[in-house]
């Protein structure tokens, strides 16, 4: 085991990066927004960019935590079904198939009418418990998200991900039949038509779905599935690094990914993965939990969902609303490195490969001059990491590191 220094603690701000927005008079949301909290914290220590994986590859929100964390996505990454299926509690292996799944309405041709079934508004727990079966030597299990999300996991011999979406990612379109991408994945495809042939079956006649039509609401009557992935196998967080760590998120990828790689994943009261998350109560936990766990990864998933509908006004006040939530951690003896994960233009509404602000701030490191925590001003600083180099150098510069060689 290493000698463990200082603890540290990574602030992931989802879609943090952007590009000029209009309503803004041409910076971005970072830019405008009142933060005095992160522009202290880069003065202290040290800014530049980082890139997603690496340079201008757009990445999502799965590959680029995996690679923040130290695991190359390139090397592990198999589908981000198995990490939305473990977020909600499922437990996987090592080779189950997972997938990200949505209820949805589709009328009695397969053509899907809403793929969320009108923003599902109830607790779908009895329709999941309802598709959890065994058929063909295999198991089925659904889980029940938030609103209209849920996963499928299936586990048993013979499984591939070498198959394509049901899910035809609008509204309008039939519902697309599983098919296999290579002869391997051949049985894979026809038990879950099967599986799926059944679960309309179950959903078409459940009494969740007949209250729901008696009260004039879509009946969510089809499980769309998306995502296919088979659970790697990872080194586990604390035998890879020799410390502890943990995973405090509102989304249940991310904590997908802790709960994967044997970390202690944190349930935090108003962590709804939302605009409006609690982020002083993340930034609470974070702290208290600093005192057992030597690394702690924290999520911010507003900014992405601000980006992602536009609202560059909106994704301004997000910031401004996290950057008061930093108070807490102002006058620790600690690590801090704030990021993205990815940038989310507000005028793209999507994932982008544009390089992310990046800050890290320790105690008695270097200053480089760097004196504003935006996309522009870091430019200026020293920094120029990819996301796989970022707990590595919080590492070194924490104490939690070995030498490499004698």
């Amino acid at each position: 085991m290493i000698e463990l220094g200082i603890p540290m603690l990574l602030i992931v701000m989802d879609g943090l990066g952007d590009r000029p927005c209009r309503e803004l008079g041409g910076i971005t949301p970072l830019q405008a927004a009142y933060r005095p909290n992160m522009n202290s914290l880069i003065r202290r220590g040290l800014g530049g960019l980082m890139h997603s994986v690496s340079a201008g590859m757009t990445t999502g929100s799965d590959t680029s935590h995996l690679s923040l964390l130290g695991y190359d996505p390139v090397r592990f990454y198999s589908g981000r079904g198995p990490f939305e299926a473990m977020g909600l509690g499922l437990r996987l292996s090592g080779g189950d198939l997972a997938f990200r799944a949505n209820f949805a309405t589709a009328d009695s041709e397969g053509i899907v009418l809403d793929r969320r079934a009108g923003r599902l508004d109830e607790d779908a727990s009895e329709l999941a418990d309802a598709l959890c079966m065994e058929m063909d030597g295999l198991s089925f299990q659904v889980k029940a998200g938030v609103e209209h999300r849920a996963a499928l996991v299936v586990k048993g011999d013979g499984l591939s991900d070498r198959i394509t979406d049901t899910d035809p990612h609008s509204s309008g379109e039939k519902v697309k039949e599983v098919r296999a991408l290579d002869k391997e994945a051949l049985f894979t495809a026809e038990v879950l038509n099967k599986y799926l042939a059944e679960a309309r079956s179950i959903l078409g006649k459940h009494q969740f779905n007949l209250r729901r039509r008696e009260n004039g609401k879509m009946p969510a009557n089809e499980l769309l599935l998306r995502g296919a992935g088979l659970t790697p196998k990872l080194q586990p967080f604390r035998e890879k690094y020799g410390f502890n760590g943990a995973c405090i998120a509102g989304i249940p990828m991310v904590k997908g990914i802790g709960s994967l790689l044997g970390m202690k994943v944190l349930e935090v009261e108003g962590a709804t993965g939302t605009v409006n998350s609690n982020f002083r109560n993340k930034m609470d936990s974070a702290v208290e939990e600093m005192r057992n766990s030597q690394f702690v990864i924290v999520n911010i998933k507003g900014t992405d969902a601000a980006g992602h509908d536009g609202n560059a006004i909106l994704k301004k006040r997000v910031i401004e609303r996290f950057d008061q939530a930093l108070e807490p951690i102002m006058d620790l003896d600690v690590t801090v490195c704030i990021t993205g994960d990815h940038s989310t233009p507000c005028d793209f509404r999507e994932h982008s490969g544009d390089p992310l602000p990046l800050l890290m701030s320790s105690p008695g490191s270097r200053r480089d001059g760097a004196k504003f925590f935006d996309e522009i001003s870091c430019m200026n600083g020293s920094l120029r990491l990819g996301s796989g180099d970022i707990l590595q150098y919080m590492r070194q510069l924490s104490g939690n590191d070995e030498k490499y060689g004698a």
